[in-house]
């Protein structure tokens, strides 16, 4: 694989939660792979942005200091086409009745041989937005359901990640063949 560039076209989302990370590391140790949540036809929102702090320093008028102060990071929104599934919507109606759950999520960025090249993480994400399709008699487009999800931050790690080839249930991982528990 070489280390130029890759296209944006082919990744795959994993809500992740207590449970899945269980079931992934059980599975790890029977050579099973992680599936991917749903076949997302977009996603938006990988940003941070460092917010700073101005001070104008006594005695200095050609300048201004700027001082880090914490991270902000931009909402997360998955797009897909409507299916049977209800697990999108499910994870955002069980906040309304009072049970949801955050959830943790892998977006993994993959080359032309499906292999993962970029994983990014978010930690703790809430849905607070989802939007169904937008339906017109005359229309003759795919209907496209939208969940807009807030988290506390990622963690970018170049590679396959928690779940990929290289992670801790793939070949060489902790509880993949050849790791500790393999």
């Amino acid at each position: 694989m070489a280390d130029g560039p890759v296209p944006n076209y082919n990744f795959v989302v994993k809500l992740l939660d207590a449970s899945a990370t269980l079931i992934g590391a059980v599975g790890g140790l029977f050579g099973k792979e992680i599936s991917p949540d749903a076949g997302f036809s977009e996603c938006r929102g990988l940003e941070g942005t460092l917010q700073l702090q101005d001070y104008p320093e006594g005695g200095r008028n050609d300048a201004l200091r700027h001082f880090p102060t914490r991270m902000t990071w931009s909402n997360i929104t998955l797009q897909r086409g409507v299916g049977t599934s209800k697990d999108l919507w499910s994870w955002y109606f069980s906040y309304l009745q009072g049970r949801g759950r955050r959830r943790d999520g892998l977006i993994m960025l993959l080359n032309d041989e499906r292999e993962t090249v970029v994983v990014w993480k978010f930690k703790r994400g809430l849905p607070v937005k989802w939007t169904g399709p937008v339906l017109s008699g005359t229309g003759r487009e795919i209907a496209i359901e939208t969940l807009e999800i807030a988290h506390e931050g990622i963690e970018v790690q170049p590679g396959p990640g928690l779940f990929g080839p290289g992670g801790i249930t793939g070949p060489g991982g902790l509880f993949g063949s050849g790791g500790v528990f393999g």
